[in-house]
């Protein structure tokens, strides 16, 4: 059995108000007994939490009646107990640090790719134009040792600031064909991506919801193992349950 819910959501929108908002989340989310990380910017909100499935959605349900939250992307998973030892609520700079200046998410984002889309495009090996696909992975060296879109592009970087400096070498090979970023959520592609297009590095589009998006909605069609998550479970599979343990650490 597994009678915990967990999520993970993250939404980019203008927030004047983020000391106030961090305040009432952790309010809101300690009194339902939910555990996890919530990061408030003035970008947007990033937000894991396990607790009860009823403590889980009476929580989403009332942050969701602030309009900026109502389209809120969510992905669901389950585990037999909550991955987190406690509850924190974070004000932050940026929600997922990126160090670049000229990138707005908000307002100028990269074009997407929903997972059955990409799928099909994986199976009969181009776009629907007829150009190769590149799969780009945007996470770190840590993470991608546990699985990968198979023949993936990635870079043996310990921090996302790092990507984008060890991604100058592979311009070629992402030249002239249609790239497709990925991470865990979508969260770092929603920045990586803009950037990447913006400095000539070709036409890249970001994978819509990540990988747990694409196990959801399509299972592990082209993915080889599991995904790394950032909490007790390590890892889920394809159908979002957790698998194994933690592999040897990337020397």
């Amino acid at each position: 059995m597994h009678p915990i819910l967990n999520i993970a959501a993250y939404r980019f929108v203008d927030i004047a108000d983020a000391p106030e908002l961090r305040t009432q989340l952790f309010a809101k989310a300690d009194a339902l007994g939910l555990r996890g990380t919530i990061l408030v910017a003035p970008e947007g909100v990033n937000l894991f939490l396990a607790g009860s499935p009823d403590a889980v959605r009476a929580f989403l349900l009332d942050f969701q009646q602030d309009a900026r939250f109502a389209n809120l992307t969510i992905k669901e998973s389950w585990s037999a107990e909550v991955p987190f030892a406690r509850l924190k609520v974070k004000l932050k700079r940026e929600i997922i640090a990126f160090r670049r200046d000229g990138v707005d998410p908000v307002h100028a984002p990269a074009p997407s790719v929903d997972p059955p889309t990409l799928a099909r495009w994986l199976s009969q090996g181009h776009d629907d134009d007829g150009k190769r696909v590149v799969m780009l992975d945007t996470r770190n060296r840590e993470e991608v040792v546990h699985g990968t879109f198979e023949g993936a592009v990635s870079v043996p970087i310990k921090q996302f600031v790092q990507l984008l400096g060890a991604l100058e070498p592979h311009r070629d090979e992402l030249k002239d064909a249609t790239v497709v970023s990925f991470c865990t959520g979508g969260i770092r592609c929603e920045k990586a991506a803009p950037w990447l297009r913006s400095h000539g590095f070709g036409d890249i589009r970001q994978l819509e919801g990540g990988i747990l998006a694409y196990f959801e909605q399509v299972g592990g069609a082209g993915y080889q193992g599991g995904c790394f998550v950032f909490d007790e479970r390590v890892a889920l599979g394809p159908d979002l349950l957790p698998v194994g343990q933690i592999p040897p650490s990337v020397q």
